[in-house]
Formats: structure tokens, C-alpha cells, sequence
């Protein structure tokens, strides 16, 4: 069976709270073949000096400005000689040190475009606050407002060669533009894999404010007319209301 390689990229910018535990996280993987990626945008709060303590298990390290996280990971894939490329990034940890275990076996044994699974929101005290359960994907399911949650998202390097990378121009979107893009506008197959696979940091830019709320569904729209979502007005509604059950 074939050992095949799995592109990490962690993008960062003042992490200097996080980046020790996502980068330990991905140290403590027992699937070993892991090309490492860190992409910072600049920090000056002693981000760097953290990552330095770690530079012999990171393959390429970048730290210069950038035009926002989509335009960082599109860096890291840009970098990537994996056969696989997922991301961390730097509030986020793996779930536990079988993760990438897990996911490199369904690409090994079922040879699918992609891999996802399931997602633990985690307040400041790492207590679960909000469980994101992806399900098994259906052709028909962004349509009805359903996305898997991009931190688990993994999928053959090849697919960024043959459909693009991150839309820097989606915003907020900009993965979930790039799924559309590849589930179900290009009909990539995909196995859902039901397991926790990152523990993330309750928060997010989008759901700041109601105005930056309202800017992100607009982001969404666009994305869902582009990607041909037969109904877009009916998913955009089914789509925050599916965030209720994961707090359930």
C-alpha cells in the first residue's frame, strides 16, 4: 500500500496565543509522512519567535504580508508536494493524534478526490460549545444550505491543478466557494469520514457583526449562483439555520 504524503498548511497572524498548540498538534500525528506549511502574514506579536523553536519539523515557513487567509493558504498549496493537502490553522487543533491517520486511509483504500468529517467548536477553557456533524454528502445537499466544515476539508492535491485555488474575491466564501466548486459543480467524489477532526476556537471574522453577517451572505449568494445551486434564495436561509441543530 502506498505511503501517501499530506501537505499541513497552518496560515497565521499574531497567533502568538495558539500557533504553539497547532504546531504540537501536528507534531504529535502518528501518520508520519506530513509535509509541514506555515504561512504568516506578518506578525509582530512573537508569532515568529515561537515558530522559530520548531524550524527543523516545518518544510517551508513564509512570513511577509498578504491579502487576507484564502490568499495565505493559495501560497501554501502553491508550495505543497503533497499528495494531499488539508490546513490548520493557527487557533485550531487536530482532534486527536489519529486524525490524519484516519484521512490518509480512506485516500489509501477508497481513492476519493476528497475527505471530510466533523468538526468541536471549543470555548477559551476548551470546553465543546457547538458540535458541526457533517453527515454523508448527497448530490443534492447544497442546495438545501449544506457545506461540510472547511478546517476538515481534505482533498488530492491535483484537484487545485485542474479547478483553481481559493477565489480571494468570495471573502468570507472563499472556501466555501472553493467546495462548491469542486463537490458539486465538478462532481468530485467525496467520503465522509465520522470523526472529530479539529477542535476550533469558538468566533470568526463573518459573525463579528450583523454587518459583516450580512456581507458574508451576500458572499455566499454569489458563490451559489456561480457554482449553478439550483435554488440560492431557499439555500440561503436553510444555510445559518443548519448552525442551530450544532449547538443541540
Amino acid at each position: 500500500m502506498r505511503d501517501l504524503k499530506i501537505s499541513i498548511i497552518t496560515v497565521c497572524y499574531n497567533a502568538g496565543g495558539t500557533i504553539k498548540r497547532c504546531i504540537e498538534s501536528v507534531l504529535a500525528q502518528s501518520h508520519k509522512n506530513v509535509e509541514y506549511i506555515i504561512i504568516d502574514g506578518g506578525s509582530t506579536d512573537g508569532t515568529l519567535q515561537i515558530i522559530n523553536r520548531y524550524k527543523q519539523y516545518i518544510d517551508f515557513f513564509v512570513s511577509e504580508p498578504d491579502n487576507g487567509i484564502y490568499d495565505a493558504m493559495n501560497k501554501g498549496i502553491k508550495l505543497a508536494k503533497g499528495d494531499i493537502v488539508g490546513t490548520l490553522n493557527a487557533d485550531d487543533v487536530f482532534a486527536d493524534a489519529e486524525v490524519l491517520k484516519s484521512i490518509v486511509s480512506i485516500f489509501e483504500q477508497n481513492e476519493p478526490g476528497i475527505v471530510y468529517g466533523d468538526l468541536d467548536y471549543i470555548n477559551p477553557n476548551g470546553e465543546t460549545v457547538r458540535k458541526w456533524k457533517s453527515g454523508r454528502y448527497k448530490s443534492t445537499a447544497f442546495n438545501w444550505g449544506w457545506m461540510p466544515p472547511h478546517p476538515s476539508f481534505y482533498c488530492k492535491k491535483e484537484l487545485f491543478d485542474r479547478f483553481g485555488l481559493y477565489d480571494v474575491t468570495y471573502g468570507t466564501a472563499g472556501d466555501y466557494e472553493l467546495m462548491l466548486r469542486f463537490m458539486y459543480l465538478n462532481k468530485m467524489d467525496a467520503v465522509y469520514l465520522n470523526k472529530v477532526i479539529v477542535r476550533m476556537n469558538i468566533g470568526g471574522v463573518s459573525n463579528k457583526t450583523f454587518a459583516n453577517r450580512i456581507k458574508a451572505w451576500s458572499f455566499d449568494f454569489k458563490a451559489m449562483r456561480k457554482n449553478g445551486v439550483v435554488f440560492p434564495r431557499l439555500a440561503i436561509v436553510f444555510k445559518p439555520l443548519r448552525k442551530i441543530i450544532q449547538f443541540i
